[in-house]
């Protein structure tokens, strides 16, 4: 059983600005949630998105967080590392509308975003969207063809990862 608001965060060097604006966000204005952050912790101390991609992933997969968000310099290379661990649906958002529909039609645990390409401001406002949503809100008339949808992920992820 996951930990319930609980959000785990980490970054490599190129998503590192995006990430403490993010974790700087979501203290102030989710005190709600308990922020997890993996690190970086400063330009000084960089470590590559296949390092810090699996702390968040893992964070998950043990029951540590409920959610996590992931950012590099584009947010694809943290997506498809996050992706590569059972349990975990990562969806690379760049904007408010790709954020809300990452939860509602893919009942993404994660989100991935890139700092070259994402503004603090911006990146805020996408992690409140995916947060306030729910699986299929918004799309109630899909309901059962994205639940059915979901659970044919999680029987090839059944599959793939043995």
């Amino acid at each position: 059983m996951a930990a319930t608001n609980v959000i785990a965060i980490a970054s490599d060097l190129s998503g590192f600005p995006l990430k403490r604006e993010i974790v700087k966000h979501l203290r102030e204005h989710h005190p709600e949630l308990k922020v997890l952050d993996f690190g970086i912790e400063s330009e000084e101390s960089p470590q590559p998105y296949y390092i810090q991609a699996p702390k968040v992933a893992r964070a998950i997969q043990e029951g540590r967080a409920e959610k996590g968000i992931a950012i590099c310099g584009t947010g694809q290379g943290m997506a498809i590392v996050c992706n590569k661990h059972k349990g975990v649906y990562a969806c690379v958002v760049d904007d408010i509308f790709s954020g809300e529909r990452a939860k509602i039609i893919n009942n993404a645990n994660v989100i991935t975003m890139g700092g070259w390409i994402t503004a603090p401001f911006l990146g805020c406002q996408i992690v409140d969207a995916w947060l306030a949503m729910s699986f299929t809100q918004k799309m109630e008339f899909k309901r059962e063809f994205l639940t059915n949808a979901f659970q044919q992920v999680q029987k090839l992820e059944e599959e793939q990862f043995r």
